[in-house]
């Protein structure tokens, strides 16, 4: 072989190699390696490991590879997809403007958004897309027949009959801007007829077992599908700031796979704070593994 072809073939070979070697962005069903997959991360807890298995689901069924990395500490999820760790995964509005950004306390839930939407992709070089209905914000819990007997709705009516009503603290509540401070700022004191600090885990059990008649709740929680037994109040002068779910991606992944906004987004247009909350419920509750209730949920809205 002349020498001039044998240059030719060595060219041609490099030319393969370097655009094989450059796809490692590209989705679709066109992904077939390790490098391909789109890494969707988690925090730590239920409700963050089952949205992003679904968003997991949502993508292999439009034909994408997935790597799943869960269980990321909710203090470093930031950092990671920073990082280049891993490429998307769900956050909450609140979280992004008050812990990541470290902005003022805004309530409207599309200031939020907006605000959050803009920063993040000109500090950060992400995307929020859409966000969902489904709102895990701070909120307070009653025992339904505590609040039946005192007709307490809102959190108005709470602060008005709180001494007649114990309170099962968490400690960190009492001393946070955004619990017991901030609410007392914007409801007025809270004279309770007694305050027990208890660990969060137990908080359903000392109402349940009538220790106490109030606690700090998160609005999804799944023990909260219990009707009967839970109530949340009503937030009525809007004091804790919205905390929707959304899913954060890397402008670089998106820019390389423009579909997986549409694919993500019609996932957030499906949840609901209830719907969210029954989701919890099945794996706090019933105990069921986070990615069954995550491949039920999916194959029930595909």
């Amino acid at each position: 072989m002349k020498r001039e072809n044998i240059i030719s073939t060595i060219a041609m070979l490099a030319v393969t190699l370097m655009v094989s070697g450059c796809s490692g962005l590209t989705g679709g069903s066109d992904s077939s390696t390790e490098d391909t997959a789109i890494r969707v991360g988690s925090k730590d807890f239920t409700e963050n490991l089952v949205v992003s298995e679904i968003y997991a689901l949502a993508l292999e069924d439009a034909g994408y590879e997935v790597e799943r990395i869960p269980n990321i500490a909710s203090s470093v999820i930031h950092t990671s997809i920073t990082n280049d760790e891993i490429d998307l995964y769900p956050e909450y509005t609140g979280t992004g403007l008050l812990v990541v950004l470290e902005m003022e306390m805004e309530t409207d839930p599309q200031k939020v958004y907006d605000t959050i939407k803009a920063e993040y992709d000109e500090q950060f070089d992400l995307t929020w897309l859409d966000y969902a209905e489904a709102n895990d914000s701070a909120g307070l819990v009653i025992k339904t027949s505590v609040a039946e007997k005192y007709g307490i709705e809102t959190v108005s009516d709470l602060q008005e009959h709180a001494t007649e009503l114990r309170f099962a603290s968490q400690g960190e509540f009492d001393q946070r801007e955004d619990g017991l401070p901030g609410l007392t700022k914007a409801y007025g004191e809270f004279n309770w007829k007694s305050s027990t600090v208890y660990d969060n885990s137990l908080k359903y059990e000392v109402l349940k077992n009538d220790e106490a008649d109030v606690a700090p709740a998160y609005t999804t929680e799944g023990q909260l599908t219990n009707k009967e037994e839970f109530t949340v109040l009503v937030d009525d002068k809007k004091f804790w700031p919205p905390y929707n779910l959304a899913p954060v991606i890397r402008n670089e992944v998106l820019e390389v796979n423009p579909d997986i906004a549409e694919i993500l987004n019609n996932i957030s247009s499906t949840l609901d704070t209830e719907t969210m909350t029954n989701l919890n419920a099945k794996v706090d509750v019933d105990g069921q593994e986070y990615e069954a209730v995550a491949k039920e949920y999916f194959d029930s809205i595909k």
